[in-house]
């Protein structure tokens, strides 16, 4: 067996099923988009090398490709085997600089960089910013309160673990629209997005 025959053996699979897999993943992030703060499943059937997520690799596999650029934290970047995965899948470019990402891959929501690191958007091209995903632990239904378009109603939600600070973090990210983040955390069996446009805020 040649080297590049043993390289691709060692890897990691990606999708059973490309095709489908990736519809179902990408349904349902469009789901969550458009629900902000109320979890959608996702049933992802990979076994990704840690600490690469299987929910985070279903993510990746669904939104990047050759003609895109990704920032991984360094817990991700420092494993030669998910770099290897994410490269094989997607053929995406992977950059050292968060502002130069359009999408950013974090493996530790407690350890979520500063908002302002990464790709804001333009006036003219708002589109131009970073969608972060980012794996958690789990979903609870507080103590945050979402609150914007697709919701015709204030929702709960919580994840864990997330930065102390993430009430400033997103209020700062709302008071930026059009320009801003998006954010797309994932935890076993589940993602929840939140978009730029929503407001949140803590229980009282």
């Amino acid at each position: 067996m040649s080297d590049i025959s043993q390289a691709q053996a060692s890897l990691a699979r990606g999708f059973n099923d490309p095709a489908r897999d990736s519809q179902t993943a990408f349904r349902a992030l469009m789901y969550a988009m458009a629900r902000p703060g109320v979890p959608r499943a996702l049933e992802a059937r990979l076994s990704p090398p840690a600490p690469l997520t299987p929910e985070l690799a279903a993510l990746a596999l669904t939104v990047l490709d050759y003609e895109t650029t990704v920032w991984l934290d360094p817990a991700l970047a420092g494993e030669a085997a998910v770099v290897d995965f994410l490269r094989f899948h997607t053929s995406a470019r992977l950059v050292t600089e968060p502002e130069a990402a359009q999408f950013a891959l974090i493996a530790d929501g407690s350890a979520l960089p500063a908002f302002s690191r990464f790709a804001q958007g333009e006036p003219d091209y708002p589109d131009r910013s970073t969608t972060l995903l980012v794996a958690v632990s789990s979903f609870t239904d507080g103590p945050f309160q979402v609150e914007g378009p697709g919701l015709p109603a204030p929702v709960g939600f919580g994840a864990t673990p997330l930065p102390a600070d993430m009430t400033q973090r997103l209020a700062e990210n709302r008071a930026l629209f059009p320009l801003g983040i998006d954010l797309v955390l994932a935890a076993p069996g589940a993602i929840l997005a939140l978009p730029r446009s929503v407001r949140v805020r803590e229980e009282a």
